[in-house]
């Protein structure tokens, strides 16, 4: 009977005289990347002279024979290179997926091409199963990002999406370290679901005999440090909110939020531009990039429009002039809007055209600011206008990447817009924030006026590869269970 392919390789791994597993380290001395970045532009001639050792170690995604030479692809965590092997017959047992380690000599081809000649190699881990076609991938993209260990293995260009994630949240790490920030982390478990707009997830203590929320936000506890004497605070971490899955959510997702003290909204717009500006020259090295099918121009300054004006450039209605309740909920029902009972007010109705009628078509850096005031209970209002709060979202190609605002930090005010958010939450919006008392108590010894900022790492990644889904910019994203 004809053995299968995995069990072909369980039976060279049974007759091999020492077990690959046994062995606990290999000193590496290069890798693929530095190889390529120092020896590429050398001939074969003078690499000859050189005759340049090195260590290398990593996954053989590929085996080819030409008479007595093997060549065969060796892949590590910063690229790969071209192994040359002479007549070895143990490098010919070796499969595709197996982790070896080399010592050899740089070279090049008579074709030109890069190698590293072996003179010994170590099998370091025996890859038990076949690996998926290099060429052809996974018939079932759900079963990648299930298997994602398989699909970095197989696709480079999704692990560099991955590398390229870390220098951005490194990058904005040092460029708040040059202002003087302090990242400060904060509590995942926390009492109270509050410092956004969204359903939270339920866990119990078992010691404390009771129910915690995974926090939905890390705004509050880092506007009490604000209110301790923190003047510039930040954090970057993972928010969890119960809601659905699908191109541009996850609920588990990254987040990073700023507070500066003694400032204010249009601060937070100016340092939300800086701050692409920072990354697109410092990881781009360019100001143009393609995202959602469109030319993005991070150039600045970026557009800044009210939400009023922008309703009015892609609708024609004009809610500076409308102040009357049933006539906004007529012109709603007009363009077949549909309102939940929580949402017939001015304010909600404005905002639901907006999101309807404008959202998507904000395809270049866009700041929308002067938000209604029922949509933003965290938000000081206006001086001039307490129905107009004085918030702003960054919007490119048709999403949503940034939130900014000048905090509210009069107790007082905000006991009683979290008293308006329980109606409605009373009306049926589920994902109303919790009354937090604590976080008032904070605000009733002074928190100093300060501004806020919340940009959602995973989309900006997004956007710096252009990806157009979330769960590619995430290492491990969240999935139906295999039975559902």
């Amino acid at each position: 009977m004809e053995l299968s392919l995995e069990e072909l390789r369980r039976k060279k791994l049974t007759n091999l005289s020492q077990s690959p597993f046994q062995q606990t380290k290999f000193s590496i001395t290069s890798s693929a990347e530095k190889i390529i970045n120092l020896f590429s532009q050398f001939n074969k001639e003078e690499l000859a002279t050189k005759k340049q050792k090195v260590n290398i170690a990593g996954r053989i995604l590929r085996i080819r024979s030409f008479g007595n030479l093997t060549f065969s692809n060796l892949v590590d965590q910063t690229g790969t290179i071209q192994l040359k092997v002479s007549k070895n017959k143990e490098f010919m047992g070796l499969d595709i997926g197996d982790i070896i380690g080399i010592k050899g000599t740089i070279c090049k081809t008579d074709k030109g091409e890069l190698s590293v000649e072996v003179e010994e190699f170590v099998l370091l881990s025996k890859c038990l199963k076949p690996l998926p076609d290099i060429h052809y991938g996974f018939n079932d993209t759900e079963e990648r990002f299930r298997k994602r260990y398989l699909d970095f293995i197989i696709n480079s260009e999704n692990k560099k999406i991955l590398i390229t994630r870390h220098k951005i949240i490194q990058s904005i790490r040092q460029f708040l370290e040059q202002k003087e920030f302090i990242e400060i982390e904060t509590p995942v478990l926390v009492s109270e679901a509050s410092g956004a707009q969204a359903k939270p997830f339920i866990t119990h203590h078992n010691k404390l005999h009771r129910n915690f929320y995974l926090r939905i936000a890390t705004e509050i506890p880092l506007k009490t440090l604000l209110v301790g004497g923190f003047e510039k605070v930040y954090e970057i971490g993972r928010i969890f909110r119960n809601e659905g899955i699908d191109a541009r959510h996850n609920p588990e997702f990254t987040t990073i939020e700023v507070y500066q003290a003694y400032e204010n909204s249009e601060y937070m717009m100016n340092l939300t531009e800086e701050v692409f500006h920072y990354l697109s020259k410092k990881i781009l090295k360019k100001e143009e990039i393609e995202f959602n099918s469109h030319v993005i121009s991070l150039k600045n300054p970026f557009r800044k429009l009210s939400m009023i004006e922008a309703v009015k450039e892609h609708t024609g209605i004009d809610f500076s002039h409308i102040n009357n309740l049933d006539k906004v909920l007529e012109l709603a029902k007009k363009h077949n809007l549909k309102l939940e009972k929580f949402q017939k007010t001015i304010g909600h109705v404005i905002l639901a055209f907006f999101e309807e009628f404008v959202e998507k078509k904000l395809v270049q850096p866009t700041f929308i600011y002067d938000y209604p005031i029922e949509v933003s209970p965290l938000a000081k209002s206006k001086l001039d206008n307490k129905n107009i709060a004085d918030r702003f979202e960054l919007y490119i190609g048709g999403l949503e990447f940034a939130n900014g605002y000048s905090e509210l930090n009069d107790p007082i005010e905000q006991k009683k817009r979290l008293e308006e958010q329980t109606k409605q939450k009373e009306l049926g919006n589920e994902e109303i924030a919790s009354f937090d008392k604590e976080f008032l108590e904070a605000l009733e010894y002074g928190m100093p006026p300060a501004g806020g900022l919340g940009i959602g790492i995973d989309r900006l990644i997004m956007l710096f590869t252009g990806q157009n889904s979330i769960k590619e910019v995430i290492a491990f994203p969240q999935l139906k269970s295999k039975e559902s």
